[in-house]
């Protein structure tokens, strides 16, 4: 895997929505935060676009990704923010373009689909990590927090490093084991959405990282149900199990009638054989951590840590 330049102060960052409009007040905001850091910012037509719950058409967001990426002087592209329509514009991406000319690509939730394409069809590393109009401009965005976005896209030939949890947040292991294997995944709605398309997500061999919000029990039960029915579960080396932040029971008053997370996850991956490391701080929540997605990486349950190793 193709690992991008590392960024530097003074780099210029090209600020794009490929999924969801942005609200109006976070737009200045948003370039301040990345100001703030030391980079230059080009904001992209689509950070002010909207069409409907899309920050555009299609190919508006498709292009401005195509051009980001073909401009010479942009050093990295961070992701305003996630929502939905990511999935839509991969068909009109230019792969070929965009694997000659590799960058930091930072972003999460809906912008897992891009980093599934871009580290199957172009080979290179991409950065899951928090987003300039949702995390960046918080008050209680925490030193942990910047501190791993800022050493995941400054620092991109790191290796044998360690991927900590924020301080006084433990690991859970789940199932016990070691594994090493290239560090994939992220929003499980969209890992599992590339199902069925000429984008599917590779899982053969791989250690799986997944998290989600706003998905009560039972459906984060049907998705993972179909990751296991695809194939994709028996397929991985390992799981790392992140943030699932307000995925509670259907019905709060009746919790009875729903099975609790870690219910569900031992019933469908526990039979794995599987090593598996729930309660990973990465995800839709504060503190969290940035991911190597396409870094080689090892677990081990017994110690609980997890190594970049390549």
């Amino acid at each position: 895997m193709i690992r991008p330049k590392a960024l530097k102060k003074g780099d210029t960052i090209g600020l794009i929505s490929a999924s969801g409009a942005t609200p109006p007040d976070k737009f200045l905001p948003a370039i301040e935060s990345i100001e703030k850091l030391g980079f230059k910012v080009v904001a992209g037509e689509t950070c002010r676009a909207r069409h409907g719950y899309l920050a555009g058409s299609d190919e508006l967001r498709a292009s401005e990704v195509n051009e980001m990426f073909r401009d010479s002087n942009i050093d990295g592209i961070f992701c305003i923010r996630g929502g939905y329509g990511a999935t839509k514009i991969l068909p009109l991406l230019d792969f070929e373009m965009i694997k000659a000319n590799p960058k930091v690509f930072a972003g999460y939730s809906d912008v897992t689909a891009l980093h599934i394409a871009f580290n199957q069809q172009c080979g290179f590393v991409t950065y899951h990590t928090p987003m300039p109009s949702t995390e960046f401009i918080q008050e209680k965005m925490d030193e942990y927090t910047w501190n791993s976005f800022l050493e995941s896209v400054t620092a991109t030939d790191r290796s044998d490093y360690y991927l900590e949890n924020a301080p006084g947040c433990n690991m859970t292991t789940l199932a016990a084991g070691n594994a090493t294997g290239q560090l994939i995944g992220g929003n499980l709605t969209l890992v599992t959405a590339s199902l069925g398309t000429p984008y599917e997500i590779d899982t053969k061999g791989k250690i799986l990282f997944l998290e989600d919000i706003d998905e009560n029990e039972q459906r984060v039960d049907r998705m993972l149900t179909q990751l296991k029915l695809a194939g994709k579960l028996d397929d991985v080396a390992g799981l790392l199990l992140g943030a699932w932040t307000n995925c509670g029971p259907e019905n709060p008053k009746r919790p009875e009638h729903s099975l609790s997370l870690r219910t569900v996850f031992q019933e469908i991956m526990g039979s794995l054989k599987k090593p598996i490391i729930m309660d990973i701080t990465c995800g839709h929540c504060l503190p969290t951590m940035s991911l190597p997605l396409g870094r080689t990486i090892t677990m081990d349950t017994v110690n609980q840590t997890i190594k970049v190793v390549e």
